[in-house]
């Protein structure tokens, strides 16, 4: 088995006999396969051979990997290198480009990021629970910002009670081809660490049994999504799917606003965190199971 791979890989052991292998093929006809396979499947493929390697850094085929939109997303790169200003990268190939871009890039004064998926299906938002339009963040009787390792951000919203909830995001961006789904990432109850291990104080977790939570995305381009779920599983970061988005051209930038709201002034509910909206190329994640109202 081992001198046989020995062979396929161009060696010259006792038992190899010469014949056409892997390091013989033109780097033309390599790049062809290489075109036909994700991002990460390219890079394992480019230790086999030199041919490989070269074939493999080339930058038509990491052009074609990139995204139309590519220097747009550059350039919302280059701004959030320098806060309040613009950087410009210096001169990388095309395969540094992708890489870079596959590495989250802040925006919106850093209450947002983007990044590059790294097989090449779209770009990923996140954006923090300080981008959101939160009714009563300014009333430290109903809500505050609580400091977590937890998120990505550092620091979620915490609801310790209110009667009208009401959470609102957008955001404004030129989005590769493609379905987006979007996320609301929300937990029942307050985590914290004590002596290094976690925990989550429930005493305030109420109220989200009686009636769901009503979620809804809307596009600029006239595209309209609800959905309602019962908040569930106290403890655990639960990811919420709010609906789906279609982007038929990368060139026009595409306005998304999205909201949770449980306006029922019946009863009162509280012991929330809101960490980020999600936003993500459809199918990317196996979506969790939870308690979708009908």
């Amino acid at each position: 088995m081992g001198a046989g791979i020995s062979c396929i890989e161009g060696g010259d052991g006792p038992h190899c006999q010469r014949g056409t292998v892997l390091g013989d093929l033109p780097e033309n006809c390599v790049a062809q396969v290489l075109l036909r396979l994700d991002p990460p499947e390219i890079c394992q493929l480019a230790g086999l051979s030199r041919t490989f390697r070269l074939a493999a850094s080339a930058d038509p085929l990491w052009e074609a990997k990139l995204p139309r939109n590519y220097p747009y997303l550059v350039d919302k790169a280059c701004q959030s290198d320098v806060e309040g200003g613009y950087e410009k990268w210096a001169p990388l190939t095309k395969k540094e480009t992708f890489a870079r871009l596959c590495r989250p890039n802040p925006f919106d004064g850093g209450t947002k990021e983007f990044w590059l998926e790294k097989h090449g299906t779209g770009v990923c938002i996140s954006i923090s629970c300080r981008a959101l339009s939160i009714t009563g963040i300014d009333d430290r009787r109903y809500w505050n910002y609580i400091p977590t390792e937890e998120s990505r951000f550092q620091a979620v919203a915490y609801l310790h009670q209110i009667w009208w909830l009401e959470v609102r995001g957008e955001t404004d961006f030129s989005f590769p081809e493609g379905t987006y789904s979007v996320f609301f990432r929300l937990h029942l109850g307050r985590p914290s660490k004590r002596l290094g291990l976690r925990k989550c104080i429930m005493d305030q977790v109420h109220g989200w049994n009686i009636k769901p939570v009503q979620f809804e995305l809307s596009t600029s381009d006239g595209q309209y999504v609800q959905s309602r779920h019962y908040l569930t599983d106290p403890g655990a970061w639960i990811i919420y799917h709010v609906g789906d988005f279609d982007v038929m051209d990368s060139s026009v930038p595409v306005i998304v606003n999205v909201s949770m709201t449980q306006i029922d002034c019946t009863h009162t509910k509280g012991g929330l965190c809101v960490d980020t909206v999600l936003i993500r190329p459809k199918g990317l994640f196996k979506q969790p199971k939870h308690n979708m109202a009908t």
